[in-house]
């Protein structure tokens, strides 16, 4: 059984690194699908977000490294896969996330959406604070993988 973890990834954090290696206890394959939005402004361009997460996880042949452009949903269709895995950090993590997984499921009913709680180590990783660290040339490898080139 195979599901897929969206996001953005902008960059990918220690917290989203535990989270996919914890889902491979539910799944036998994570599919890691870092999403294009034209409305947002980001710090790294897809193919730099999708290189960094491929790395990261290079000698783990059930993770899989994807870009997808356009409905979370229908990534889903395309590969026939509707398991998806979402974070939560917080009380209001969990209000937006339930909100857009209640939407996913009226739009595909066979969605299922999987809520994982994010460690408490990691519970304040969050990629617009290690954006901010590194936008003004702080150290953010506390927050960011070990194995990921320097960024």
């Amino acid at each position: 059984m195979k599901a897929i973890f969206p996001g953005s990834f902008d960059p990918f954090t220690v917290g989203h690194e535990a989270l996919v290696q914890r889902s491979l206890k539910l799944f036998d394959e994570v599919i890691v699908a870092v999403g294009h939005n034209s409305e947002k402004k980001y710090m790294f361009d897809i193919n730099t977000r999708v290189e960094i997460i491929k790395s990261v996880f290079k000698n783990n042949h059930q993770i899989n490294v994807i870009s997808y452009s356009g409905l979370t949903i229908d990534l889903c269709r395309s590969l026939d896969t509707f398991f998806l895995i979402r974070g939560l950090r917080t009380a209001s993590d969990f209000e937006f996330e339930r909100a857009i997984g209640q939407i996913n499921k009226q739009l595909e009913p066979k969605i299922e959406t999987v809520f994982m709680l994010i460690a408490p180590e990691h519970s304040a990783v969050s990629s617009s604070a290690v954006r901010d660290i590194l936008k003004n040339n702080g150290d953010a490898s506390l927050f960011l993988p070990s194995n990921i080139p320097h960024l």
